[in-house]
Formats: C-alpha cells, structure tokens, sequence
C-alpha cells in the first residue's frame, strides 16, 4: 500500500507496478533465499524456483563439478549424504561454552590469565553469563508452556464432549450456553484464549493446542540441549568437520527437508506469482528462488553460511535473502570473506535486524557488514529492521532490533501474509519477513534496471526510504519514545515506487558478461 493514497506506511508496490511498471517487461532476477529450506512444488512459486540447468536430475553425479550432486534447485549445507537432515540445532552460545569451558571453568579471577588470554577471557564470562540467563529462561518456558499445554487440552477435551464436537471453533463456542458452571468456565477461558493470543476465527482450537504443545516441546529441547554435546548432532548426521572451511563438500539436495515453512513464507513475499488470483502477490514479477538450506532450528554455524553465500554467489543469485541472526559468530572471519567474494561478484546482500527489540549498535548481531579485520564496512549488505503499517506511536515493531549505524532502513514485518508448505498461507511477524520485502524491492529494480551494480541498488533503497524523521515512535522494547530518525541510517521505510523512480536517474556501473564457468567459492 502506499501512504498518501491508502493511509498506510507500506512500500507502495502496488503504484509502482501502475504508474512506473505498466507494460514493461523485466529482465529475470535470481535471488537466493539462505534459510531452512524451501517447499518448491507450492502453488504461488511455481515458475518461480531456480533450476540448474547443469545438472542432470537424479543421476547422482556432480554433472557441473561444482562439488554438489544434484543440486538441482538449491543445496542443503545441513544434510547427510545418507538422506538424514538436521532440523533442529544447537546455539552458538552453547557450542562456545562447551569449547571454552575446559580452558576457563576453573578460573576463579582474571589475575589468572594471562594477558595473552584476557580478551578470550572476557569473550568466555560473556558465553557464561549468556549459558546461565538461557538456563533459567528455558526453565521459566517450559513452566508456562506445561501449564498452558494442560490448560488447553483440558479446555479442548470439556468443550469437545460438551457440544458433541471433534473441532471446536469460536463461533460455535461463542453461541453456546452451558448450564454446567464447569463448563462455563471452559468457555471462558476459551474465548480468553482467542482474545489473548490473536486467534483468528478461521483457526480451529486444535491448531493453538498443536502449537502449544510445539512450543512446550521445542522448548523442553533447548533445555535439555544445554546438558549434552552440542556438536553431536551435526557429527553423526553431516558427518564434515565444522571447524575446517575447506572441508565444504558436504549436506544433499533435499531443499525441502522437514517443515520448511519459515523459507517458504520469505520466498513468498518475494516472489509469489502475481495477480494469479490465489494467496498472495510477491514483491518481485520476475524472478527465480535459489533455495540454500543452511538455518536450523537454533543457530546456523558459521561455515554454512559463508559457503551458502559463495554457492549462491557461483551460481548467478544477484540478491541474497538472509533472514537469520545470532549474537556470536566464531568464524566471522569465513563469513566476511564470503561477504568480500560476493561483493567482487556485485551481489547484494539483505540481512534481518533480529527480533530481540535491542539497539544493535551496541548489541551484537551476526551476520553484519563490519569486516572484523579493517573495521570497514560491506558497501553491498543492508541490515533490515520491521516497521507495522501504522500510522502511531507503535510504527517500529515493537520486537524489532534497530541501530541509527547498523540498521539501513526498516520495512513492513507484521502479520504479513505469505505462502506456507502444502499450497497453505499464513501471517508471520518478524524482521525476517521484513528482510525479504526489501531483497523483492532490490530485484525489481535490478530487473528494470539491470546495470546497475549491487552498491548502487543499496544506494537506491537507502535514500528512496519514506522519510519518517520528526515522527515520534516507542523505542522497541520500551515504553520510551524518540524521534524515528534514531532507529535508522536512513531515518525511514523502503518505497518501492521512489527506488525506481530513483534508479531511472543513475547511470549503471555494472558490466553485463555472459555467464563464465563456475570458479572455487574460495577464490
């Protein structure tokens, strides 16, 4: 939607394609979507997904020599060559912890270590003190998540018997009078929960209790995680050594392993068909998904994700999707050397800001554009914060990280409505929906105005943003309110319409070559 004409802070896609794009054709644009994986046989991405035409499906052989087999629409860095797949993962917190805690467990002051050590020290009582706030958060969740699992299935089970029902929804619930006081207050607490927890009236009570009991299990995961090897998962199914970046050929092409619903949903939002009269219309009219499985269920390692962006790098992706994060990073140095790769192969990067509503100019947050080693930064990354439509106090999504150096622009990111595996759709909130609003933006443009390179795409959307300086917002997760300058580089929202209004005044820098054999991902 766009402000002036519908009242709403969007990214006004809609007048671009009626006033700039209007019977205009596009040159296709591969985008890379680094994630947990992608359902590409969805109804709304058909047409849609990258296809690598040097491989012979289903043959077994690394037909292209690029050290994949059969990476026909993708690759999976979190896979075994036995067809196994990791789903959920340990987090970096803890795999740190685990290294170090051999070395500095016992050390009971720093006059201890040796100066050589302190900075590896101070890292250590970070990991420390992070191991010691997650065990007793992990606690206090699995105590709600019990208690609300056993309330809702005693609710579910009341009612059902009640009303004679094997699916209960509001409506039917909200028009029912029960004359039993027990059940009464099943009702309720029913309607409570509907309240409480947004629950549409399209979604049966079966569905909340499905993902209470999902949480209560995921949750029970991540703390019994915190007792055992953190590394065990990953040695006996992917069976690669994680600490060697050039032991790489490794994982499978099993792009849709598990529930590859978060990939799904960010691929939808940038590419689901338009005006095809079903689900919803993506960002982009004219590109193709590159799917790179490299984000589990806890926190991608290092060596996945730089390999993932030299794999998408090598096989044509001009814009990369990352919407993931992680407040520590071990082997920054693999990722900015990959970061480096795609920048002298002019592509553009777009990353999440987090979800953790902290000021990431202070925080870490992992992966970011900072090479470690010359204290400059990628001029082909953009750090993407998640903004609501508005227009109040709550612009800024109150989970959003954000950061006036860190953070480039915000974008919508709240209940926004993409695509899910098996031709379902769903409303997901995050800076990770908000990261590929921007990537379907950034490959608009590259398709209407192909010669312009990745940094002067970064430039385009950087000072095209719907300028929101003077608008007084709540700092996410607080109660405070600053100007919404403060939380941006660019003090503002991505607007596809002023990006291309934008990019037809630049002169492209970019050399258009035919496409060369692949090159080593660690040239």
């Amino acid at each position: 939607m766009d402000w002036k004409k519908d009242s709403v802070f969007g990214t006004s896609i809609n007048k671009a394609y009626s006033e700039l794009l209007k019977g205009k054709k596009g040159k296709q644009v591969i985008v890379a979507v680094i994630d947990g994986g992608v359902d590409t046989a969805h109804e709304d991405l058909r047409g849609h997904i990258w296809t690598n035409t040097k491989e012979i499906p289903g043959n077994g052989i690394d037909d292209d020599h690029n050290g994949y087999v059969d990476d026909i629409h993708g690759w999976n860095f979190l896979g075994g060559k036995d067809g196994r797949n990791i789903e959920a993962e340990s987090y970096e917190a803890q795999r740190e912890y685990t290294r170090l805690q051999p070395i500095y467990g016992n050390i009971k002051d720093s006059t201890e270590v040796t100066t050589d050590k302190k900075e590896e020290y101070k890292y250590w009582l970070a990991l420390r003190k992070k191991y010691v706030t997650d065990s007793a958060r992990f606690v206090e969740e699995l105590a709600f998540a019990s208690g609300l699992a056993d309330k809702c299935n005693k609710i579910d089970s009341t009612l059902k018997k009640a009303l004679s029902k094997d699916t209960l929804w509001v409506r039917e619930v909200a028009d029912f009078n029960p004359t039993d006081s027990f059940v009464q207050t099943s009702k309720t607490a029913f309607l409570a929960m509907y309240k409480n927890y947004n629950l549409g009236s399209d979604m049966a009570f079966s569905k909340f209790v499905d993902e209470v009991e999902n949480y209560k299990k995921e949750t029970k995961a991540k703390l019994d995680g915190l007792t055992i090897d953190p590394n065990a998962r990953r040695h006996d199914i992917v069976g690669d050594n994680p600490d060697d970046i050039n032991d790489r050929n490794y994982g499978n092409n099993n792009i849709a392993a598990g529930t590859p619903s978060h990939g799904t949903h960010v691929s939808g939002i940038i590419a689901a068909t338009r005006n095809n009269g079903i689900g919803m219309d993506g960002i982009a009219d004219n590109v193709l998904i590159m799917a790179v499985r490299a984000v589990p269920d806890g926190d991608e390692r290092d060596k996945d994700v730089a390999l993932a962006i030299r794999y998408a790098v090598d096989n044509g992706a001009r814009v990369i999707n990352m919407s993931f994060g992680k407040p520590f990073s071990p082997g920054k140095k693999w990722v900015d050397d990959a970061v480096r790769y795609a920048a002298k192969k002019d592509v553009l990067l777009v990353h999440a800001a987090g979800n953790e509503s902290e000021n990431i100019d202070v925080e870490h947050n992992y992966p970011n554009p900072d090479y470690d080693d010359t204290h400059m930064k990628a001029d082909n990354f953009i750090t993407v914060g998640a903004s609501r439509g508005g227009p109040d106090s709550l612009l800024a999504a109150g989970f959003s990280n954000y950061g006036k150096k860190e953070v480039d622009l915000f974008a919508p990111g709240v209940n926004v409505y993409s695509s899910v595996p098996g031709n379902r759709y769903e409303a997901y909130s995050g800076t990770s929906m908000a990261s590929p609003v921007v990537a379907g933006i950034a490959a608009l443009i590259m398709e209407y105005y192909p010669k312009l390179s990745a940094r002067q795409v970064k430039y385009v959307l950087e000072n095209s943003v719907l300028k929101l300086s003077g608008y007084q917002v709540r700092i996410p997760g607080s109660k405070m309110k600053a100007d919404f300058a403060v939380l941006s580089k660019s003090e503002g929202i991505v607007n596809a319409y002023s990006a291309l209004k934008l990019a037809a005044t630049l002169k492209g820098e970019r050399k258009i070559q035919k496409s060369s054999t692949v090159k080593s991902r660690l040239e």
